[in-house]
């Protein structure tokens, strides 16, 4: 559809580039189905693009590819890889195919996103052609594709959760905090609901988003457990004797901690300042469990070692840059390459499969 508009839409290089964004829902036949990761039918963002150079349709990719590793990691507080994929696990129809890769908490790896160079592949399966600027010779043009998914909820939830349900970075939290009244009668609820309401204002006025649960239908305790489900970021709770000392309770979902603070002129400071902490304590949480499963291997007995234990993990190993070798991996392990990383070093070693050499290490990794 997307390139079979774009032949009716470009004439000239005066039409380049094309930059289209889509948010839609798509259905797939998938044989065997998983919760937000691989299911029949999911939303997604993804990007078609059309250029007249080969370099700008290059740099698009890359951007992209930027674009989501800048999202993961400062929205969702989830440290990613950005590298490129081998030839076997490319896009196809694409000649690079450029991807962000997370680790989960049970050391499986999670493609986050994609962003294809398709070269002048599709444009050429579809004689999209147009004029340049330098005598009107027809080209045609180059293009790009990139996306992701509503498995970006599955790496959220799979990367931060704990035994008592979500823990969301406060950045992408529905609620960033949650007001919790507890309360005898409707004289002490309403005494609470004043000050309450004060404290979500001033709040909200820093752009801070809130939630004043003053139910009636269920008890403090419920409520804390509903939110520590929720994973929201940071539950306010105002009794009797807190009005009386000007103070409130704080918990943190994150690391489940619980504080006294008083409702003072640095109140509102200090809750934005835990919240930035708690964005910042969820990533490094994420980055050190990366960090402490990231390993290598320097012979096949080490790989599979590595591999097969429950851990997982990252596993950086030389690959003699054959289809046969990787398979064979796949094949015997169940662990592909999830990328060559973007800022691989060069080094010489030999392939821990075949014994050839290899002139620098890629990332091997179980995946969902």
């Amino acid at each position: 559809v997307i390139w079979n508009s774009y032949k009716n839409w470009i004439q000239s290089y005066r039409d380049l580039p094309i930059l289209v964004n889509q948010w839609a829902n798509v259905v797939r036949w998938e044989m065997r189905t998983r919760l937000f990761l691989r299911t029949a039918e999911f939303l997604w963002q993804e990007g078609h693009t059309a250029h007249a150079t080969k370099q700008e349709a290059i740099d698009e990719t890359v951007q992209m590819m930027n674009v989501y590793a800048d999202f993961a990691e400062n929205h969702m507080a989830l440290p990613v890889l950005k590298g490129v994929k081998t030839e076997s696990e490319r896009f196809a129809g694409a000649e690079d195919t450029y991807c962000i890769e997370a680790l989960m908490q049970d050391g499986k790896a999670l493609q986050a996103g994609t962003s294809h160079f398709l070269g002048q592949n599709f444009a050429k399966a579809f004689d999209v052609k147009f004029a340049n600027a330098e005598g009107g010779a027809m080209e045609y043009v180059w293009g790009t594709s990139w996306g992701v998914s509503t498995r970006l909820m599955g790496a959220l939830i799979m990367a931060h959760s704990d035994d008592q349900g979500l823990v969301l970075p406060p950045k992408l939290a529905p609620f960033q905090v949650v007001i919790v009244p507890i309360f005898k009668s409707d004289e002490q609820l309403a005494e609470i609901s004043e000050v309450a309401l004060k404290i979500k204002a001033n709040l909200k006025k820093v752009g801070i988003s809130v939630k004043f649960d003053d139910r009636k239908t269920h008890k403090p305790g419920w409520k804390f457990a509903e939110y520590e489900l929720k994973g929201t970021p940071v539950r306010i709770a105002i009794g009797p004797k807190d009005l009386e000392n000007g103070t409130v309770e704080v918990a943190r979902r994150d690391l489940l901690e619980k504080n006294v603070m008083p409702l003072d002129d640095n109140f509102v400071q200090s809750i934005s300042s835990l919240l930035d902490n708690i964005q910042e304590t969820i990533y490094k949480k994420a980055f050190n469990y990366r960090k402490e499963h990231s390993f290598t291997a320097d012979t096949y007995d080490e790989f599979k070692k590595i591999i097969e234990s429950e851990e997982g993990g990252f596993v950086y190993a030389h690959w003699d840059g054959t289809a046969e070798t990787e398979e064979n991996i796949k094949n015997e392990t169940k662990a592909t390459i999830r990328c060559i990383p973007i800022d691989q070093k060069e080094e010489a070693g030999k392939c821990v499969y075949s014994g050839k050499p290899s002139a620098g290490r890629v990332v091997f990794a179980k995946a969902y």
